[in-house]
């Protein structure tokens, strides 16, 4: 392949890339995505009066188990050693903004990680309000940056 990417074999079926001789580097990811609420939601969850309880902390262990779960769930993914993940949620306006953190030290880097963090937190925070708000959305979910490994650091813009 002309990208120099592993992930299919010889005969064109999907192969997990081998990594086996890549160094072990410290290895960061940050994503974020926002989960677009009714008014009305807004508000419940500023008062914390939401009828299924805080959703912004289930929202947050959510977030933090799914990106531990991602290679079980993304077909492609390397089980990794991961060695922080943080997950912070903001009430805004229009509903609420999370960013996800995940470090390692190992062989791939975290980006998958990051985003299944922000996808199953923003994910979770529609299952506790969707009889309050059925028109509740997640979106904007992408990684904002990247450092380690052999490609180097990277930032949106």
């Amino acid at each position: 392949m002309s990208d120099g990417l592993t992930h299919l074999n010889s005969s064109g079926e999907a192969n997990m890339v081998d990594v086996t001789g890549r160094d072990i580097t410290v290895r960061e990811a940050i994503a974020s995505g926002r989960v677009i609420l009714s008014p009305h939601v807004v508000a419940l969850l500023r008062d914390g009066t939401t009828p299924k309880g805080d959703v912004l902390s289930t929202a947050r262990i959510a977030g933090i188990m799914a990106a531990k779960k991602t290679s079980e769930l993304i077909p492609l993914c390397h089980p990794i050693a991961i060695n922080k993940i943080l997950v912070e949620l903001w009430i805004n306006d229009s509903g609420v903004e999370i960013r996800s953190k995940v470090i390692t030290s190992d062989r791939t880097g975290v980006e998958m990680e990051a985003l299944t963090a922000v996808g199953v937190a923003g994910l979770t925070i529609i299952d506790m309000v969707k009889a309050l708000d059925p028109s509740a959305e997640i979106t904007e979910i992408h990684v904002d940056s990247k450092s380690g490994g052999k490609n180097g650091d990277w930032k949106r813009e």
